[in-house]
């Protein structure tokens, strides 16, 4: 059974930075491809933010690049999520996924990041 462990979402004030991690437990983590993902109030659905192979390749959603980065450590079997120049409209609930070849994904139970005006 594949744990994935958010911590370090919280309340900031606009132009700030919070950094997201996400503790991997029960998986090859360096073998699994690890995302983030968001919900924001009145979104139907989670949306991509970003993703990291296990070969280190990331991409980001076009509302984040520049401001947010995506890192990874195998050693630790965590993922990270740098947020910097935050706004008010990145306020959500933030959700690790992770997920290894021919595998269900994983998912973690999110981590509220609230963006103050």
């Amino acid at each position: 059974q594949v744990q994935l462990v958010e911590s370090g979402g919280g309340l900031v004030q606009a132009g700030g930075s919070l950094r997201l991690s996400c503790a991997a437990s029960g998986t090859n983590f360096s073998a699994t491809t690890m995302a983030w993902y968001r919900q924001t109030p009145g979104g139907n659905q989670r949306e991509l933010v970003a993703h990291i192979t296990t070969g280190g390749s990331m991409t980001y959603a076009d509302s984040v690049k520049g401001r947010f980065t995506i890192s990874r450590d195998d050693a630790k079997n965590t993922v990270y999520l740098q947020m910097d120049s935050l706004k008010p409209e990145d306020t959500g609930v933030y959700y690790c996924y992770g997920r290894r070849s021919f595998r269900p994904p994983s998912w973690g139970q999110g981590t509220q990041v609230t963006v103050s005006s």
